[in-house]
C-alpha cells in the first residue's frame, strides 16, 4: 500500500450515525475485531476485552442508556479494560489501558471503513447499566463503544487545523512550515 493510499483511508473515515438495515457479514466483523487486537499495547499487556453485540434486543437496551448512540447499527463493539491485566503495569496501568483501548478502537474503525462499513466511537453511555445488560464481570470496565453498520451516507469531513498551527519543531513556538 502506498502512503498516500493509507492517508486517504485515514482521512476518509467518518463518524457515521445513520445506518441502512443491512447485515454485516461475520467475516467482516472478524476482520474488524482482529484489527483491534493488533493495536499497540504498553508493555504488551493487551488490557482490552471486547464484547461484540449483534442481538437487536440487546442493542436496543444499550441504546436506552447511551445518549451518544444514534441510528440503528447492525452491531456494537463494547471496548473494556480488564483490571486484572492493567494492574500489572502498576500506577500507570489504568492510563496505559485507556490509550491501548483507544488505539484498538481506531484500528477497528479504520478496518470497518476499508470494508465499506460505517462506525462511530461512543463515550456517552451509562457504564454501570451497560455492564449489567451485558453481564460483565467486575474486572471489566466499559470504556468506549463503537457502532457499526452500512452508512445511509458518508458524512463530509470537518475542517482540520493546519499542520502549521498544531506542529512545532524542536520546541514550542517553532512552528512547522513543511
Amino acid at each position: 500500500m502506498e502512503p498516500k493510499e493509507l492517508l486517504s483511508i485515514i482521512k476518509g473515515r467518518r463518524s457515521v450515525r445513520r445506518f441502512l438495515e443491512k447485515k454485516i457479514p461475520d467475516e467482516h466483523l472478524r476482520l474488524i475485531m482482529e484489527a483491534g487486537i493488533w493495536a499497540p499495547s504498553g508493555g504488551n499487556i493487551q488490557p482490552w476485552q471486547f464484547v461484540l453485540v449483534r442481538e437487536p434486543t440487546l442493542i436496543k437496551k444499550i441504546k436506552l442508556v447511551s445518549p451518544g448512540l444514534f441510528g440503528n447499527p447492525d452491531a456494537l463493539v463494547v471496548a473494556c479494560v480488564d483490571k486484572n491485566r492493567y494492574e500489572r503495569a502498576g500506577k500507570i496501568g489504568y492510563t496505559l489501558s485507556l490509550m491501548d483501548v483507544s488505539m484498538a478502537a481506531q484500528n477497528m474503525m479504520l478496518m470497518a471503513y476499508g470494508l465499506g462499513i460505517g462506525s462511530c466511537p461512543i463515550a456517552s453511555f451509562n457504564k454501570l447499566a451497560v455492564r449489567e445488560i451485558l453481564e460483565l464481570p467486575d474486572n471489566f470496565e466499559p470504556i468506549l463503544m463503537i457502532s457499526l453498520g452500512y452508512p445511509e451516507e458518508w458524512p463530509q469531513p470537518p475542517e482540520r487545523r493546519p499542520l502549521s498551527e498544531v506542529v512545532y519543531v524542536d520546541g514550542y513556538g517553532k512552528y512547522y512550515r513543511g
